[in-house]
């Protein structure tokens, strides 16, 4: 319980702060964009959303032991460590991750309805109604298709997703690179 406790923490504090930087960046963004290009910022939040939700329910679904007959593939080590951390790595990928991403997509809704400088107040109610829906409908859409596909290829969805991680990581400018024996 301490240790979910002192997740739970973390979560919060990383939650506010992932926020904090997505918000300033979309509240200085969307106000000056293009209803195109704004668009296009909201379709990358659902679909980021989407992928993390899907990376979620993946590790959730996975079992720990189904990941060992994958032992010679790249990825393996983080896949593991993914599987054993699932309860974090859900939360993360799904609640951190996955409710920016909605929220930021809200506000990009909001802002294209903004921008079309709707007079008529049933108008303006109506657009904002309208688009606010479209957008929950998208991510909800994308979200539930994507559950089945995490549950049913769950050790595929982990194993791409660890692959993906170590290539990131790898060249990191941070990582300290081993000294090799000769």
């Amino acid at each position: 319980m301490k240790t979910n406790l002192r997740w739970a923490y973390k979560t919060l504090v990383l939650s506010v702060f992932l926020s904090i930087g997505l918000s300033l960046i979309s509240q200085g963004l969307f106000p000056n964009l293009s209803i195109f290009f704004s668009l296009l910022i909201i379709f990358f939040f659902i679909f980021l959303s989407v992928v993390f939700d899907m990376i979620g329910i993946a590790v959730a679904s996975i079992k720990p032991e189904n990941i060992d007959k994958y032992s010679n593939q790249k990825g393996f080590e983080t896949a593991k460590k993914l599987s054993r951390n699932k309860d974090k790595v859900s939360s993360f990928c799904g609640d951190v991750v996955g409710d920016i991403c909605g929220i930021l997509s809200g506000a990009g809704g909001v802002s294209i309805v903004v921008n079309l400088n709707i007079s008529n107040q049933t108008a303006f109610f109506l657009a904002t109604c309208l688009i606010s829906s479209i957008i929950a409908g998208l991510t909800i859409f994308g979200k539930a298709v994507m559950k089945g596909y995490a549950v049913e290829k769950c050790e595929k969805v982990v194993l791409k997703t660890a692959f993906v991680i170590e290539k990131i990581f790898s060249t990191s400018p941070f990582k300290k690179k081993k000294k090799e024996n000769n």
